[in-house]
């Protein structure tokens, strides 16, 4: 192979096939850290549809499969690279065109959200997708994944922002799908087949996303509880009148583990936390966080603290996104992303302490708590065999625990390879043998990213 590698570094500009054994390293794992990932033969960095094209078509040639890669910020081992295989990263993949009058941007995969969000700005837009993440995460990734965030209780996920794509397929042809326009039904519905697709089906080199005008100052409101389940009813009596712009929640471990770094005053006795925003216009924004405020406080919230203030506002949000690399002090994660409906919430967060204890685990929880979305956090260290095991099964029964309640193994992260196992289980046999249908027609070969997902 070696040999024939030759062939594809003729075909593409120098420097964009990579086979430095340290520069391979660096490809192996995404944030997930699969202990399964391999050694890539090469990582290709394309800065062109066409380049894409070049490689995808060497191989499906010689039968070598490719890992599509953003910025190596997915949380599923969607990214793991395989032995033998070529890693394909789109983030030298930068350009971006924005159209303030159709309220579109035409942008290259390689770009981070933070960018995109940054560069619609100028045009007083809004680009509203918001993983945690977003300062590192890149558009390509979102759009593999499906990637939702703090905002999705009001504002949706990746796919409500996708217009069009253009999509290399694994032979090597590139596609258009959709494209700048708000209503479009002809023929099947294929840009959103792609959307969450986490490469298995083809690699996105252009999407055109949809904009809305920038977002309103938002009023916020923050509330400390006694307990979990308080938390949740007061989430599901919200969501059942409003619907906030955000709507997150905290438990005791991830409160501490923040309030260790951050030092803001954190209620350090609270079981749980919601910090939960409205950004409607008008005095309407203030009727809706009062509205939080008096059914926080019905719901026994022990202390209840609201601001318009932005920058007192956008400090509870980021206390909220620093939760993951907070709990990650304590140790290695394994971090899980089930969601529920609404009102199972309080049996899932119940479900995993009980879980937890059972296996003499640290399983922190956080959560979208207004889309049914959460996020345990299982502490593990990875040179205890035994605690090892234990993290990996308590894995298994919080996605089996998930799905029994009418959930879903993934929210908004994916299923890469870690949660393969548990896919066939949540979706039933006759949607799994579709799934494979249409990855068998789309891909034959089965060189797109294989063992992800499917």
């Amino acid at each position: 192979m070696s040999g024939a590698l030759g062939d594809l570094i003729a075909a593409l500009p120098d420097g964009t096939v990579v086979t430095d054994p340290d520069v391979l390293g660096s490809y192996r794992h995404d944030r997930a850290f699969d202990p399964g990932a391999g050694t890539p033969l090469a990582v290709v960095r394309p800065r062109a549809t066409e380049h894409v094209q070049a490689a995808l078509r060497w191989a499906s040639t010689h039968k070598v499969a490719v890992v599509p890669r953003g910025m190596g910020t997915g949380l599923s081992g969607g990214a793991s690279a395989l032995d033998g295989a070529i890693v394909l990263t789109t983030e030298k993949m930068r350009e971006i065109t924005v159209d303030p009058v159709t309220r579109t941007a035409v942008v290259q995969p390689g770009l981070l959200n933070a960018e995109v969000k940054k560069a619609v700005a100028e045009y007083g837009l809004w680009y509203p997708p918001d993983p945690s993440s977003f300062e590192i995460c890149s558009i390509g990734g979102n759009v593999a994944t499906n990637a939702g965030g703090l905002c999705c209780v009001k504002y949706g996920v990746t796919t409500d922002y996708v217009l069009g794509l253009e999509v290399v397929l694994a032979d090597g042809t590139a596609v258009r799908l959709g494209g700048p326009r708000l209503k479009d039904v002809a023929g099947l519905s294929l840009t959103k087949l792609f959307v969450g697709s986490e490469g298995t089906l083809g690699v996105v080199t252009e999407a055109t996303l949809k904009l809305l005008p920038a977002q309103p100052a938002a009023c916020t409101v923050v509330a400390s509880f006694g307990s979990v389940e308080a938390a949740a009813r007061a989430v599901v009596a919200i969501t059942g009148k409003i619907r906030p712009s955000m709507l997150e929640f905290m438990d005791a471990v991830a409160i501490n583990a923040v309030e260790d770094k951050l030092k803001m005053g954190l209620d350090r006795g609270a079981a749980a936390m919601l910090v939960a925003a409205s950004d409607a216009r008008g005095p309407a924004g203030h009727s809706d966080a009062q509205f939080m405020a008096d059914v926080f406080t019905e719901h026994g919230a022990a202390e209840v603290f609201s601001t318009s203030d932005p920058e007192e506002g956008e400090a509870f949000v980021a206390a909220r996104r620093f939760c993951i690399p907070a709990v990650e002090l304590k140790g290695s994660l394994l971090l899980e992303d089930v969601g529920v409906p609404l009102p199972a919430l309080a049996d899932l967060v119940g479900g995993i302490a009980k879980i937890a204890a059972n296996h003499e685990l640290l399983i922190s929880v956080i959560a979208h708590a207004g889309d049914g979305n959460t996020h345990p956090l299982i502490v593990y260290d990875p040179a205890d065999a035994a605690m090892t095991e234990r993290a990996h099964l308590a894995f298994g029964e919080i996605m089996d625990l998930a799905v029994g309640l009418g959930g879903t193994i993934t929210g908004e992260h994916g299923v890469g390879r870690l949660k393969r196992p548990w896919l066939a289980g949540q979706i039933g046999p006759e949607a799994m043998e579709l799934n494979r249908r249409i990855k068998q027609a789309l891909d034959p070969d089965n060189i797109l990213n294989p063992g992800a997902a499917f």
